[in-house]
Protein backbone atom coordinates (compact mmCIF):
# COMPACT_ATOMS: atom_id res chain seq x y z
CA UNK A 1 0.00 0.00 0.00
CA UNK A 2 1.20 3.70 -0.38
CA UNK A 3 2.40 4.39 3.16
CA UNK A 4 0.18 5.51 5.54
CA UNK A 5 -3.04 4.79 3.87
CA UNK A 6 -5.58 1.77 4.12
CA UNK A 7 -6.47 -0.34 1.60
CA UNK A 8 -9.96 -2.03 0.98
CA UNK A 9 -12.43 -3.22 -1.76
CA UNK A 10 -15.65 -1.16 -2.51
CA UNK A 11 -18.53 -2.20 -4.66
CA UNK A 12 -19.20 0.47 -7.18
CA UNK A 13 -22.41 -1.20 -8.70
CA UNK A 14 -21.05 -2.66 -11.69
CA UNK A 15 -17.77 -3.54 -10.52
CA UNK A 16 -16.13 -3.73 -6.85
CA UNK A 17 -12.79 -1.65 -6.98
CA UNK A 18 -9.57 -1.84 -4.91
CA UNK A 19 -9.55 1.48 -3.28
CA UNK A 20 -6.46 3.15 -0.69
CA UNK A 21 -7.42 6.04 1.25
CA UNK A 22 -5.71 8.75 3.66
CA UNK A 23 -6.22 12.11 5.10
CA UNK A 24 -8.85 14.50 5.85
CA UNK A 25 -10.77 17.60 4.39
CA UNK A 26 -12.59 18.08 0.60
CA UNK A 27 -11.68 14.59 -1.28
CA UNK A 28 -9.65 14.30 -4.13
CA UNK A 29 -9.50 11.36 -6.43
CA UNK A 30 -6.48 10.08 -8.03
CA UNK A 31 -6.55 7.85 -10.88
CA UNK A 32 -3.37 6.02 -12.38
CA UNK A 33 -2.90 4.95 -16.17
CA UNK A 34 -1.27 2.17 -18.50
CA UNK A 35 0.65 -0.06 -17.26
CA UNK A 36 0.63 1.26 -14.08
CA UNK A 37 -1.95 0.54 -10.65
CA UNK A 38 -2.46 3.20 -8.23
CA UNK A 39 0.89 2.45 -6.50
CA UNK A 40 1.89 5.81 -9.07
CA UNK A 41 0.64 7.83 -6.79
CA UNK A 42 3.04 6.78 -3.67
CA UNK A 43 5.67 9.85 -4.54
CA UNK A 44 2.45 12.57 -4.07
CA UNK A 45 -0.63 11.15 -2.50
CA UNK A 46 0.90 11.28 1.40
CA UNK A 47 1.60 15.26 0.44
CA UNK A 48 -2.34 15.47 -1.05
CA UNK A 49 -3.44 13.50 1.93
CA UNK A 50 -1.89 16.16 3.95
CA UNK A 51 -4.39 18.90 2.96
CA UNK A 52 -7.28 16.34 1.38
CA UNK A 53 -9.29 13.53 1.94
CA UNK A 54 -7.22 11.09 -0.54
CA UNK A 55 -9.13 8.17 -2.67
CA UNK A 56 -6.84 6.27 -4.53
CA UNK A 57 -8.68 3.63 -6.71
CA UNK A 58 -7.26 0.87 -8.72
CA UNK A 59 -9.48 1.40 -12.55
CA UNK A 60 -11.26 -1.69 -13.44
CA UNK A 61 -9.11 -4.34 -15.15
CA UNK A 62 -5.74 -3.26 -12.49
CA UNK A 63 -3.96 -3.88 -9.66
CA UNK A 64 -6.68 -5.29 -7.43
CA UNK A 65 -10.05 -4.52 -8.97
CA UNK A 66 -12.51 -6.39 -10.78
CA UNK A 67 -11.44 -7.69 -14.06
CA UNK A 68 -14.57 -8.36 -16.29
CA UNK A 69 -14.16 -9.86 -19.74
CA UNK A 70 -14.39 -7.27 -22.45
CA UNK A 71 -17.67 -7.48 -24.90
CA UNK A 72 -18.08 -7.37 -28.64
CA UNK A 73 -19.18 -3.53 -29.01
CA UNK A 74 -15.79 -2.67 -25.91
CA UNK A 75 -17.71 -0.59 -24.02
CA UNK A 76 -16.64 -3.08 -21.31
CA UNK A 77 -13.72 -0.52 -21.14
CA UNK A 78 -15.31 2.59 -22.92
CA UNK A 79 -14.25 5.63 -20.71
CA UNK A 80 -17.42 6.08 -19.97
CA UNK A 81 -17.90 2.74 -18.54
CA UNK A 82 -15.00 3.55 -16.48
CA UNK A 83 -16.00 6.78 -15.21
CA UNK A 84 -19.23 5.73 -13.85
CA UNK A 85 -17.55 3.33 -12.14
CA UNK A 86 -16.31 6.75 -10.29
CA UNK A 87 -19.62 7.91 -9.49
CA UNK A 88 -20.41 4.86 -8.23
CA UNK A 89 -17.31 4.82 -5.98
CA UNK A 90 -18.57 8.46 -4.73
CA UNK A 91 -22.19 7.23 -4.22
CA UNK A 92 -20.31 4.72 -1.99
CA UNK A 93 -18.54 6.33 -0.35
CA UNK A 94 -21.13 9.21 0.52
CA UNK A 95 -18.93 11.74 -2.00
CA UNK A 96 -21.41 14.93 -3.85
CA UNK A 97 -18.43 16.25 -5.60
CA UNK A 98 -15.13 15.81 -5.50
CA UNK A 99 -11.39 17.30 -7.40
CA UNK A 100 -10.47 14.50 -9.33
CA UNK A 101 -6.57 14.24 -11.04
CA UNK A 102 -5.88 11.67 -14.11
CA UNK A 103 -2.50 10.33 -15.42
CA UNK A 104 -2.96 8.73 -18.94
CA UNK A 105 -5.78 6.49 -19.19
CA UNK A 106 -6.72 7.86 -15.58
CA UNK A 107 -6.95 11.34 -17.12
CA UNK A 108 -9.02 9.63 -19.60
CA UNK A 109 -11.50 8.65 -17.02
CA UNK A 110 -11.65 11.84 -15.71
CA UNK A 111 -12.18 14.16 -18.29
CA UNK A 112 -14.77 11.61 -19.28
CA UNK A 113 -16.15 11.72 -15.66
CA UNK A 114 -15.81 15.70 -15.99
CA UNK A 115 -17.80 15.67 -19.31
CA UNK A 116 -20.80 13.08 -18.49
CA UNK A 117 -20.78 13.85 -14.62
CA UNK A 118 -20.56 17.73 -14.83
CA UNK A 119 -21.95 17.73 -11.36
CA UNK A 120 -19.45 15.35 -9.84
CA UNK A 121 -15.93 17.29 -10.69
CA UNK A 122 -15.74 20.55 -8.93
CA UNK A 123 -11.58 20.51 -9.89
CA UNK A 124 -9.48 18.91 -12.84
CA UNK A 125 -6.05 18.20 -12.97
CA UNK A 126 -5.32 16.03 -16.06
CA UNK A 127 -1.46 14.81 -16.76
CA UNK A 128 0.04 14.16 -19.87
CA UNK A 129 -2.82 13.10 -22.16
CA UNK A 130 -4.42 15.22 -24.73
CA UNK A 131 -8.18 13.66 -25.57
CA UNK A 132 -8.59 10.71 -27.34
CA UNK A 133 -9.80 11.83 -30.52
CA UNK A 134 -7.33 14.83 -30.80
CA UNK A 135 -4.80 12.09 -30.77
CA UNK A 136 -5.89 10.40 -33.23
CA UNK A 137 -6.51 12.98 -35.37
CA UNK A 138 -2.58 14.17 -34.72
CA UNK A 139 -1.82 10.75 -35.81
CA UNK A 140 0.96 10.46 -38.13
CA UNK A 141 4.53 9.37 -38.73
CA UNK A 142 6.32 10.36 -35.63
CA UNK A 143 3.13 9.98 -33.36
CA UNK A 144 2.50 6.36 -34.80
CA UNK A 145 6.02 5.56 -34.25
CA UNK A 146 6.13 7.06 -30.43
CA UNK A 147 2.74 5.52 -29.64
CA UNK A 148 2.83 2.39 -31.25
CA UNK A 149 1.15 0.65 -28.65
CA UNK A 150 -2.26 2.39 -29.25
CA UNK A 151 -2.62 -0.01 -32.46
CA UNK A 152 -1.13 -2.76 -30.80
CA UNK A 153 -2.65 -3.17 -27.80
CA UNK A 154 -6.14 -2.70 -29.89
CA UNK A 155 -5.04 -5.53 -32.34
CA UNK A 156 -8.14 -8.03 -31.77
CA UNK A 157 -7.77 -10.84 -28.85
CA UNK A 158 -6.14 -12.41 -28.60
CA UNK A 159 -3.04 -11.59 -30.56
CA UNK A 160 -1.34 -8.90 -28.05
CA UNK A 161 -2.40 -10.54 -25.42
CA UNK A 162 -0.19 -13.79 -26.39
CA UNK A 163 2.74 -11.76 -27.65
CA UNK A 164 3.01 -9.85 -24.18
CA UNK A 165 1.97 -12.52 -22.24
CA UNK A 166 5.01 -14.67 -24.08
CA UNK A 167 7.34 -11.86 -21.46
CA UNK A 168 5.10 -9.30 -19.33
CA UNK A 169 7.60 -8.09 -16.88
CA UNK A 170 9.66 -7.49 -19.76
CA UNK A 171 7.19 -5.70 -21.78
CA UNK A 172 6.29 -3.99 -18.53
CA UNK A 173 10.14 -2.56 -17.54
CA UNK A 174 10.53 -2.00 -21.33
CA UNK A 175 7.26 0.08 -21.20
CA UNK A 176 8.11 2.12 -18.15
CA UNK A 177 11.65 2.56 -19.49
CA UNK A 178 11.01 4.25 -22.79
CA UNK A 179 8.62 6.28 -21.48
CA UNK A 180 10.46 7.89 -18.59
CA UNK A 181 13.02 10.81 -19.59
CA UNK A 182 15.58 8.95 -18.02
CA UNK A 183 15.14 5.54 -20.02
CA UNK A 184 15.31 3.22 -17.32
CA UNK A 185 13.63 1.98 -13.98
CA UNK A 186 15.32 4.83 -11.75
CA UNK A 187 11.96 6.74 -10.83
CA UNK A 188 9.94 3.85 -10.11
CA UNK A 189 9.52 2.51 -6.51
CA UNK A 190 10.46 -1.37 -6.59
CA UNK A 191 7.45 -1.79 -4.48
CA UNK A 192 5.10 -0.31 -7.38
CA UNK A 193 7.13 -1.79 -9.96
CA UNK A 194 6.51 -5.48 -8.48
CA UNK A 195 2.97 -4.65 -8.80
CA UNK A 196 3.20 -3.47 -12.41
CA UNK A 197 4.78 -6.45 -13.04
CA UNK A 198 2.23 -9.02 -11.49
CA UNK A 199 -1.20 -7.21 -13.31
CA UNK A 200 0.50 -7.74 -16.60
CA UNK A 201 0.97 -11.59 -15.62
CA UNK A 202 -2.49 -12.46 -15.05
CA UNK A 203 -3.87 -12.83 -18.19
CA UNK A 204 -7.54 -11.26 -16.72
CA UNK A 205 -5.87 -8.15 -16.51
CA UNK A 206 -3.66 -8.13 -19.41
CA UNK A 207 -6.50 -9.03 -21.32
CA UNK A 208 -8.59 -5.53 -19.38
CA UNK A 209 -5.39 -3.37 -20.52
CA UNK A 210 -5.59 -4.30 -24.11
CA UNK A 211 -9.58 -3.97 -24.21
CA UNK A 212 -8.91 -0.40 -22.36
CA UNK A 213 -6.79 0.42 -26.23
CA UNK A 214 -9.53 -1.32 -28.01
CA UNK A 215 -12.02 1.07 -26.20
CA UNK A 216 -9.80 3.87 -27.17
CA UNK A 217 -9.64 3.49 -30.77
CA UNK A 218 -13.44 2.36 -31.29
CA UNK A 219 -15.85 3.75 -28.64
CA UNK A 220 -14.37 6.33 -26.67
CA UNK A 221 -12.76 8.15 -30.06
CA UNK A 222 -16.77 8.08 -31.50
CA UNK A 223 -17.61 9.09 -27.80
CA UNK A 224 -15.09 12.40 -27.79
CA UNK A 225 -16.03 13.32 -31.49
CA UNK A 226 -19.86 13.51 -30.65
CA UNK A 227 -19.11 15.99 -27.92
CA UNK A 228 -16.87 17.65 -30.26
CA UNK A 229 -20.00 17.96 -32.82
CA UNK A 230 -22.13 18.85 -30.07
CA UNK A 231 -19.81 21.37 -28.90
CA UNK A 232 -19.75 19.85 -25.23
CA UNK A 233 -16.63 21.01 -23.22
CA UNK A 234 -15.57 20.59 -19.44
CA UNK A 235 -16.80 23.12 -17.07
CA UNK A 236 -14.57 22.62 -13.79
CA UNK A 237 -11.66 24.56 -13.61
CA UNK A 238 -8.70 22.18 -15.35
CA UNK A 239 -5.02 22.58 -14.42
CA UNK A 240 -2.61 20.63 -17.33
CA UNK A 241 0.65 19.03 -16.37
CA UNK A 242 2.71 17.81 -18.99
CA UNK A 243 6.27 16.58 -19.88
CA UNK A 244 8.15 18.47 -22.57
CA UNK A 245 9.22 14.83 -23.09
CA UNK A 246 5.89 13.09 -23.23
CA UNK A 247 3.25 11.99 -25.64
CA UNK A 248 1.13 15.22 -25.56
CA UNK A 249 4.02 17.63 -26.42
CA UNK A 250 3.96 15.83 -29.96
CA UNK A 251 0.78 17.25 -30.96
CA UNK A 252 2.41 20.84 -31.13
CA UNK A 253 0.14 22.68 -28.94
CA UNK A 254 -1.35 19.95 -26.14
CA UNK A 255 -2.60 23.28 -23.93
CA UNK A 256 -3.92 24.99 -26.98
CA UNK A 257 -5.54 21.27 -27.65
CA UNK A 258 -7.47 21.63 -23.85
CA UNK A 259 -8.43 25.17 -24.29
CA UNK A 260 -10.89 23.82 -27.19
CA UNK A 261 -11.99 21.02 -24.74
CA UNK A 262 -12.55 23.23 -21.37
CA UNK A 263 -13.94 26.14 -20.54
CA UNK A 264 -10.88 27.65 -18.16
CA UNK A 265 -7.13 25.47 -18.34
CA UNK A 266 -4.11 26.46 -16.94
CA UNK A 267 -0.79 24.16 -17.73
CA UNK A 268 2.29 23.63 -16.38
CA UNK A 269 5.05 21.86 -18.91
CA UNK A 270 7.77 20.43 -16.61
CA UNK A 271 11.30 18.94 -17.73
CA UNK A 272 10.16 14.65 -17.58
CA UNK A 273 9.07 11.94 -20.09
CA UNK A 274 5.61 10.26 -19.45
CA UNK A 275 5.45 9.31 -16.10
CA UNK A 276 5.88 12.62 -14.11
CA UNK A 277 4.43 11.78 -10.59
CA UNK A 278 7.37 9.49 -10.13
CA UNK A 279 9.84 11.42 -12.58
CA UNK A 280 9.17 14.58 -10.98
CA UNK A 281 6.54 14.84 -7.79
CA UNK A 282 7.69 18.13 -6.69
CA UNK A 283 6.81 19.20 -9.98
CA UNK A 284 3.32 17.62 -9.66
CA UNK A 285 2.86 19.01 -5.97
CA UNK A 286 4.03 22.59 -6.90
CA UNK A 287 0.98 22.36 -9.71
CA UNK A 288 -1.94 20.83 -8.49
CA UNK A 289 -1.39 21.51 -4.45
CA UNK A 290 -2.55 25.49 -5.34
CA UNK A 291 -5.43 24.56 -8.37
CA UNK A 292 -7.15 21.99 -5.87
CA UNK A 293 -6.63 24.69 -3.54
CA UNK A 294 -4.72 23.36 -0.50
Amino acid sequence: MIEGFARRRIDCGAVTLSVQEAGQGAPLVLLHGFPQNGMCWGSVAPAFARHFRVIVPDLRGYGESDAPPDDAGHRAYAKRTMARDMVGLLDALGIGRAMVLGHDRGARVAYRLALDHPGRVARLGIIEVAPTAEYWRAWGPEMALAAWHWTFLAQPAPLPERMIGADPAAYVDWTLAAWSGTRDLAPFAPAALAGYRAQMADPARLHAMCADYRAGATTDRADDEADLAAGRRIAAPLHFLWGRHGFPARTGDPAGIWRRWAQEVSDTPVEAGHFVMEEAPQAVLAAFLPHFGA
